[in-house]
């Protein structure tokens, strides 16, 4: 797969491909070309005209009434990367690296920040020799675009210097050395290409693009193993019956509902309710609580909320977002605010709140399938061996309660928190858009193990539903058609083979629990088995229109 990039039609799916190492080609539309070279054109006229042009023959910021002589013009390019070689900690991963590059790329092809081809050819360059520059997760407040972390890239990616340092080969090397290896030369700026390369939202917006595509996953295989929590508790059909959501017709609620139905297709101990037949057990509740009925109500506004997150997401990762802007056609230079990260870091607080909330309903979910009391007729903690000395899932369940209040932790907004007197006043409102992709991130990342955790108690209760159903432990025997791949990718990541003898843990002291999680977690990397199990669902996901 090869991503061409134009300045426009950018998804998150492309996005995330290249973050993973797909590669990139630069479309070879001349009309896009044509409009690098007009932008730098109406740069180079202005200039002759001594016309004052923020950034180009002015400092920067709120030191922008400091005229620069034409003398210095190309040195003040040079520290407009230079000055924001200031950060330490930690660094950002390699995949956020790597989308960073592909937007400033993609960004500045639209032909509105006065650059030359050449310099986004570099990118290019980077990009598909798998070279990544060092660059640190904090710096940016995301007003005056990600300045810190583009600087970084541009210093690498130019040969500033060799204090700019790369990831090549399997060696940490030096900017100038990685170009030697690569057969370049330094570049040496000129007016305008400076602050076009760092002052735009692509190392933000890029984090929150590889974030969104992950939620997407994950929610995927939530709704999977909502799916099989459904099996083993028995509930009905009757809570996803289409009737119901066409009267109260948002798009994620119905989409939640005829998901539901599809997964459950043809499962024997779904109950059978929809279309008035009523196959209620002596002593079950006439309907189910509402962790299992309110589901697509639930789910609802949370699919539509990571679709529109998404939507937000590209929208952005297609847009000219550096100052001032360059209009070609007009032969006009406006000095403007498109580096405001506002709908990056607006939506991606969104997206941990509503992580935090599918981390919660599935908690509920665990907690119903672990109590006698609501679990119809399972073991308590989904115990394998009752013989008086196993405790079954408990750590397990204790596991979830400890990472499910962290992520509506993080699910806090972030955005509303910035600091009015940034930069001498002059970034008096900022985004925080690099934090809130940053936090997004690392939410993603606890959700993951919740989610093994959480796949682990799906298999275990179906094993123990298989058993009470029919005499074996293999739940394919009592699961639907569409989940019967999840249950078995997630069986085989954390042990191996369905076996009709014994369920997933029968004794605690058999094994090691820690193990069987790892390959979970392993199972839910991108790509993985436990991820191409829900690829249907998944697909659907990405594939619903909300309001």
């Amino acid at each position: 797969m090869t991503v061409t990039i134009s300045g426009d039609g950018l998804t998150t799916d492309a996005i995330a491909a290249v973050s993973h190492g797909e590669r990139v080609e630069i479309t070879n539309d001349s009309a896009v070309r044509d409009r690098l070279e007009c932008s730098r054109a109406v740069i180079r006229d202005a200039l002759d005209r001594g016309e004052a042009i923020y950034g180009v023959s002015t400092l920067f910021g709120a030191m922008a009434d400091h005229h620069v002589p034409e003398d210095r013009l190309v040195e003040l390019q040079r520290l407009a990367l230079w000055q924001h070689k200031t950060a330490t900690g930690p660094r950002l991963p390699a995949s956020d690296v790597r989308a960073a590059m592909l937007l400033r790329a993609n960004s500045l092809l639209k032909g509105a920040s006065a650059i030359r081809l050449s310099i986004i050819e570099r990118y290019v360059t980077f990009l598909n020799a798998d070279a990544v520059p060092h660059v640190f997760q904090r710096g940016s407040i995301g007003a005056s675009g990600d300045l810190v972390p583009l600087s970084y890239i541009a210093g690498a990616v130019l040969g500033l210097d060799d204090a700019f340092l790369v990831d090549l080969g399997g060696e940490t090397i030096g900017a100038l050395t990685a170009l030697d290896r690569l057969g370049l030369e330094p570049i040496e700026l000129q007016p305008k290409e400076g602050l076009a390369l760092n002052n735009g939202t692509g190392a933000s917006t890029g984090v929150a693009a590889n974030a969104v595509d992950r939620a997407l996953d994950l929610a995927a295989v939530t709704i999977g193993l909502h799916a099989l929590y459904a099996q083993a508790l028995r509930a009905t059909d009757q809570s996803f019956a289409p009737f119901v959501h066409a009267m109260k017709a948002h798009p994620g609620q119905i989409w939640a509902a005829r998901a539901m139905l599809d997964l459950l297709e043809g499962s024997p101990v779904i109950r059978r309710e929809d279309g008035g037949e009523r196959d209620r057990p002596a002593g079950v509740l006439i309907q189910d609580r509402y962790s299992l009925r309110c589901l697509p109500q639930y789910l609802g506004p949370i699919i539509d909320g990571l679709l529109v997150a998404k939507r937000q997401i590209e929208i952005e990762a297609n847009s000219a977002n550096d100052n001032p802007l360059v209009d070609p056609d007009r032969a006009e230079i406006l000095h403007t605010g498109n580096f405001l990260a506002q709908y990056t870091g607006v939506a991606m607080d969104q997206v941990r709140y509503h992580l935090g909330l599918l981390a919660k309903h599935v908690d509920v979910q665990i907690a119903l399938l672990v109590s006698p009391e609501f679990n119809h007729g399972l073991t308590p903690s989904l115990t394998g061996n009752m013989d008086g000395m196993s405790v079954g899932l408990k750590s397990l369940q204790v596991a979830t309660n400890q990472m499910m209040p962290l992520m509506g932790f993080y699910g806090q907004s972030i955005v509303d928190k910035f600091p009015t007197h940034a930069e001498q006043f002059n970034q008096n409102i900022n985004s925080q858009a690099m934090n809130s992709a940053n936090l997004a991130r690392d939410t993603l990342d606890v959700f993951t193990h919740f989610l093994a955790v959480s796949s682990f108690v799906a298999v275990q209760s179906v094993e123990l539903r298989a058993k009470e159903q029919g005499g074996t432990y293999d739940a394919r025997s009592i699961l639907s058609p569409a989940t019967v791949p999840l249950y078995e990718a997630a069986r085989r990541a954390a042990k191996g083979e369905p076996d009709d003898a014994a369920p997933l843990l029968w004794n605690d002291m058999d094994q090691f629990v820690q193990p069987m999680v790892e390959g979970l977690i392993t199972g839910l990397d991108r790509g993985g088995p436990i991820l191409q199990a829900v690829s249907g669902v998944a697909a659907g996901l990405r594939g619903h229109a909300p309001l």
